[in-house]
């Protein structure tokens, strides 16, 4: 199919990424391995590839982690209580923080609602679909729709946001201002990255245990600093500031970049008690300071 595909495109001298397979998530699920194999020959050829249907009830991470699906289409199902049920907005924000941090386009299908319109769009959903919009109809109506549309001025998004719209922007600044922020629990020696862009050094592991994490940025800092930060951020130092109360520690090294320049770094760690057990949750904000800072 992909190489038929690509023979069809060629004659009528289309680009290929303009071209997008959509597969439903079913079919993924029960044709597993010949799945996987049109996929990769999709890719191959320069055609995008999407799942439809996603969340319809056979929902595998794995398989958007193996086949690395350039879009993911949300099956109506996921709305079905108007997005107006706080499980079902938190599934929903789930799904495209998950998707935006993998790159991966989101459309939601089946809106039909203002509800759904507004809390949709304030979740970073990248397109949306439905009914709201419009059912299908001729071309000349289709026509007569579009410049309907681009004269109606659109209602004011502000009008319609919701925590989860602020949320998202308090993370993009903080993202802005930290290009290395790791989420750790200082209790079950656990961490990972959130962000991870622009750093000084790109060579700092993705997730695994603080103890290391800790282990492999002393190595990496200034020989004169190294005593200093290691004693300052260990995981036993971080708990006892903790059980003494204190809530943020802050700290200025420096630390070698992949070019092999020293640069000063600054580190900020804000500790939390989880809301669902006794742990001790940190968040570290780390950034560069420019040359001559």
């Amino acid at each position: 199919m992909p190489q038929r595909l690509a023979d069809i495109v060629n004659a009528h001298g289309l680009e290929h990424r303009l071209i997008i397979v959509e597969i439903t998530e079913s079919a993924m699920i029960h044709e597993d391995n010949l799945m996987r194999e049109m996929v990769a020959a999709l890719h191959e050829n320069g055609f995008e590839f999407s799942i439809d249907d996603f969340g319809s009830g056979l929902s595998s991470l794995s398989m958007v982690a193996d086949t690395l699906p350039d879009e993911i289409k949300l099956d109506r199902s996921l709305l079905k209580k108007n997005c107006e049920d706080e499980r079902e907005r938190i599934i929903l924000e789930s799904i495209f923080q998950f998707a935006a941090r993998l790159n991966i386009r989101t459309v939601a299908e089946g809106v039909e609602t203002k509800e759904q319109l507004g809390s949709l769009r304030t979740c970073n959903c990248n397109l949306i679909q439905g009914f709201y919009f419009a059912k299908p109809m001729p071309e000349n109506e289709f026509r007569e729709c579009l410049v309907s549309r681009c004269r109606h001025n659109e209602e004011d998004i502000l009008e319609i946001q919701s925590e989860a719209a602020a949320v998202q922007l308090l993370l993009q600044a903080v993202c802005m201002r930290y290009p290395l922020i790791i989420y750790g629990n200082l209790t079950r020696n656990s961490f990972y990255m959130m962000t991870y862009e622009n750093f000084t050094s790109r060579s700092c592991p993705s997730t695994g245990t603080v103890d290391n994490l800790i282990a492999h940025g002393t190595m990496s800092m200034h020989p004169e600093d190294r005593e200093r930060w290691n004693a300052m951020f260990c995981r036993e130092n971080q708990l006892r500031l903790y059980s003494e109360g204190k809530k943020e520690l802050h700290m200025i090294t420096r630390q070698i970049g992949d070019d092999g320049v020293y640069r000063k770094v600054e580190t900020s760690n804000y500790f939390v008690k989880s809301p669902a057990s006794d742990d001790v949750l940190v968040m570290s904000l780390c950034k560069n300071f420019a040359d001559g800072e």
